[in-house]
């Protein structure tokens, strides 16, 4: 199973420029547009349909599509199926081997993007029990937190990680779905540098600092997919 981050575009050059711009490596230019920062696997994808989601590689999904059809819509698609969580993130179940070059998405991986150190995706659901049993029936594991607690990671066999959170949690804006970096003590710099690289700031997040100083930042690629760089 791999899991990898998939994002819309209306112009595929913007995108990839925005990608290379924060260092991420082509691993294939059209016919899937696929970039990586090491860690995290993105396509993005120019057709008009596709939307803001992940997408999960297995040889057959017939096991775990009997599961979810009991707790939510399924819709049959070329080469596998499409379902959402109840954050409406999109999830794409593709029937194929998945083959970029030869990067894994394991967490181990060493990050070299500009955003710093990724820890998945973070996603603001209405309703947590069913956003945990959806990913579980997907074959993801709880990791830390737990749905009473209002925060729960969920993760794939590979380690590719899925922070659900409830509503009226974060002080902040959020996009449903986010990448999620966490650099530290190196979050300062990093936003340094992206200021430098005249990439927008969606967010500059003064909530958590007693000084009131920026340290923590959002940004949105061009098809509107968020990105927290937090100093967590």
């Amino acid at each position: 199973m791999t899991t990898i981050i998939h994002t819309p575009t209306t112009q595929l050059a913007h995108s990839m420029d925005f990608y290379k711009k924060l260092n991420f490596e082509v691993l294939s230019a059209e016919n899937p547009s696929l970039v990586t920062d090491g860690k995290a696997i993105v396509e993005i994808n120019p057709d008009r349909y596709a939307r803001a989601g992940v997408k999960s590689f297995k040889d057959s999904w017939k096991e775990e599509v009997a599961a979810l059809e009991k707790l939510t819509a399924v819709t049959k698609i070329d080469q596998g199926y499409l379902l959402s969580d109840p954050s409406g993130t999109w999830i794409y179940l593709m029937e194929e081997e998945f083959e970029a070059a030869t990067v894994s998405i394991e967490m181990e991986n060493p990050c070299f993007g500009v955003p710093g150190n990724f820890m998945g995706l973070s996603l603001e659901t209405t309703d947590m029990a069913a956003s945990a049993a959806i990913w579980t029936a997907l074959g993801f594991t709880q990791g830390m937190g737990d749905v009473d607690q209002g925060w729960v990671v969920y993760m794939d066999p590979s380690g590719f990680g899925v922070s659900l959170m409830k509503p009226l949690t974060c002080p902040h804006l959020f996009f449903n779905p986010s990448f999620t970096y966490f650099n530290g003590e190196k979050n300062p710099a990093i936003i340094a540098k992206i200021r430098k690289l005249g990439i927008p700031i969606a967010e500059e997040i003064t909530h958590f600092n007693k000084e009131g100083k920026v340290d923590n930042i959002i940004i949105r690629d061009p098809g509107g997919y968020g990105f927290f760089i937090f100093n967590d």
